[in-house]
């Protein structure tokens, strides 16, 4: 018998992949190839016909990647999906895009842009709580002690009479259990039951639009079975911020380029045999990115916080961290064997509170002072959506002498008119602050991290720092993403045109002050910089198609945010966040959520978080948006969330609501209105 949570198992679907056999034998609309040429040619004949000069609009470009080489994955959709196969709105003869529609969606209208940064005529956004009817946490509260009881129950029965099922947690042949009952009770009794909801296999490029392998369950979820399908869907829920998870276009070219040079892999750790000239060049690029001094870059996002945090404190050290920080951080501190103490989310007095208590109080039992102190927060916080008050930590910091370090993740990339983060956010010096910290998975379509600070500092870390020593140097073509999808938002220019700039800070506002030539190249990169065999695109050498991309995920985040909103959900983040959760609250309701967003007839992938990632009862699905969305594209998470949102009793905010015909109509207006 079919399992319950396996909802509408999707049926058999013919491969995308199948391979044609040859463009003769489509039809003259089939592929968005001959749709581009039938425009063109209707185009032609008008102009020829008028005698008439139409005026162009900005090229973007045009990549050679829609040719028969990429047919086979992007132009053989179903027709009931062409919605995310194909524009909603057909591009004119003009519009010429460097992008397959499936990875980065088509979007001309400069209406659909916005300029991330803060407004200093108003305060920095607080931390506000939102919080649901009473009958939404009374249900929630009864939801999960029916879990409780019923669990333990069928645990308790069940080692008694049905014993083979339960031989792991039980000792059996002079074996101890692995695991006990206790201790893997979530695991089988909740997330078991929404395992089609986690851990989706997925194949192709995670852009825009994501390839699923459809599977069913028959034995509750303890297995799965693939059916062979493949379903295309709406990629709302991968780290794809800038869009630059691509499988065409310049930097995947730079790409394959690398690997015919250097191979997969330097086969060492940096300490040993596997450093090369990519990576001294790839650290002195993310330096010049960031405004720091110097940098190291790490394989593993993680495994930065959680092996060079040790490097950074030891005994008689304090460590002062925000409740949300990420595990990462928290398994440094924890292996640092430093003292560690947390203040209130984003709570600027109770940070300050706690800084007056441990300098005045000093260690524990000596009272000695601290030999350093230590404050982590994150740029961008993963789970809430937050940013951080960095003006009044930067104030803070100047009145009590401690040292800074900040994740940005999440933040890096995304925030800021030029994707510097929350530093270019806030119109702050980045070296106002000791560490920075921050990913190449989310913004620049790549994997790993790095840290910037001070020379002398990254030089100790290099050493000090396990992953030197024991972790394998990051690859070639890792590198070579990072290093062009970086220099595309820097923008390259010759060694010749140096950028000219200087950066003052008021002690009052913690204010920057750009002169001189600073917003005409304002921080590019040098070629000299880049490897003599990488040639960007020129809209990726001059910055502008980076640009484009910053402002269109400033639009979409802040547009998808207040759109919810407005449809009367309770939302957590900042309006310029590119993590957006929406609260469920009720752990049945979360699996719900996402089977019925992915069943619709125009599948949309969505993340659901819950405990032990979040408080036990505020249960979210947590949306990631991308450059690579469109308007339409946000319009359609829109109406799927106002419809299944009625259904499942979402809609528990306060504050004017619109219908959602009203919200997409006047997108624009919202977006620049908050």
């Amino acid at each position: 018998m079919p399992s319950p949570m396996a909802l509408n198992p999707p049926s058999r679907s013919p491969s995308i992949f199948k391979k044609k056999k040859s463009l003769s034998q489509l039809s003259s609309m089939a592929t968005a190839a001959s749709y581009l040429s039938a425009v063109h040619q209707a185009d032609t004949r008008a102009r020829s016909h008028d005698n008439s000069s139409v005026s162009s609009t900005p090229a973007l470009s045009l990549s050679s990647s829609v040719t028969a080489s990429s047919e086979d994955t992007i132009l053989n959709e179903d027709d009931e999906n062409n919605c995310l196969a194909y524009p909603f709105t057909p591009p004119t003869s003009e519009q010429v895009f460097t992008t397959v529609h499936t990875e980065f969606g088509h979007c001309a209208n400069e209406a659909y842009r916005c300029v991330s940064k803060h407004d200093y005529s108003k305060p920095v956004q607080e931390h506000n709580i939102e919080e649901p009817p009473y009958y939404i946490l009374l249900t929630t509260y009864i939801s999960y002690l029916i879990l409780l009881c019923f669990g333990h129950m069928r645990d308790f029965f069940g080692k008694r009479f049905t014993k083979s099922y339960f031989t792991h947690l039980m000792p059996h042949d002079g074996y101890a259990p692995l695991n006990s009952d206790f201790d893997s009770f979530y695991t089988r009794r909740l997330k078991r039951r929404m395992d089609d909801c986690f851990s989706q296999p997925v194949t192709g490029v995670a852009g825009r639009t994501i390839v699923i392998l459809d599977r069913y369950s028959t034995d509750n979820n303890h297995t799965q079975i693939f059916t062979g399908g493949k379903t295309r869907a709406l990629n709302i829920s991968s780290y794809n911020y800038l869009g630059f998870a691509q499988a065409r276009g310049g930097c995947a070219d730079a790409v394959e380029e690398s690997i015919r040079r250097y191979g997969v892999s330097t086969c060492g750790t940096r300490l040993e045999s596997g450093s090369s000239e990519l990576h001294t060049s790839a650290e002195a690029l993310v330096a010049r990115f960031v405004g720091m001094e110097d940098a190291l870059i790490s394989s593993m996002g993680f495994a930065t916080n959680s092996t060079f945090i040790p490097a950074l404190v030891g005994k008689g050290s304090l460590v002062i961290s925000d409740e949300l920080n990420h595990a990462s951080i928290r398994v440094g501190v924890r292996h640092s064997d430093a003292q560690v103490r947390m203040f209130k989310h984003n709570d600027m007095l109770s940070l300050e509170s706690l800084l007056r208590e441990v300098i005045s109080q000093g260690q524990p039992k000596t009272h000695r002072p601290w030999k350093k102190i230590l404050v982590i927060v994150e740029g961008l916080y993963s789970m809430e959506g937050t940013l951080v008050n960095l003006p009044r930590i930067v104030e803070l910091k100047q009145k009590y002498k401690f040292f800074l370090f900040v994740d940005e993740a999440h933040s890096i990339g995304a925030l800021g008119p030029h994707g510097r983060g929350v530093t270019d956010y806030f119109n702050i010096p980045p070296r106002s602050i000791d560490v920075l910290m921050g990913t190449f998975t989310k913004s620049f379509g790549a994997a790993g991290g790095y840290i910037a600070g001070p020379k002398i500092l990254i030089d100790a870390l290099r050493l000090h720092g396990h992953s030197g020593m024991y972790a394998e140097a990051m690859t070639p073509p890792v590198l070579t993403q990072v290093v062009s999808s970086m220099a595309s938002i820097m923008g390259v220019v010759p060694s010749s045109q140096s950028t000219k700039s200087t950066l003052t800070l008021s002690p009052a506002s913690s204010i920057v002050t750009l002169k001189d030539g600073a917003e005409e190249l304002p921080g590019m990169a040098p070629s000299s910089m880049l490897p003599t065999w990488m040639n960007l695109h020129p809209s990726l050498a001059d910055g502008s198609e980076a640009r484009m991309r910053i402002r269109r995920l400033a639009f979409n985040s802040r547009y998808l945010h207040q759109g919810l909103k407005k449809l009367g959900f309770i939302t957590y983040g900042h309006p310029f966040s590119p993590i957006v959760p929406l609260l469920i609250f009720n752990p049945g309701k979360m699996s719900m959520f996402s089977r019925m967003m992915r069943s619709r007839s125009t599948p949309i992938v969505v993340v659901v978080v819950a405990y032990p990632a979040t408080p036990l009862v505020t249960s979210r699905v947590r949306f990631c948006v991308s450059a690579s969305h469109t308007k339409e594209d946000i319009d359609m998470v829109l109406r799927a969330c106002d419809e299944v949102g009625g259904i499942l009793d979402l809609k528990h905010g306060v504050g004017e609501r619109w219908g959602i015909d009203e919200v997409c109509k006047r997108a624009v207006e919202l977006v620049h209105s908050v």
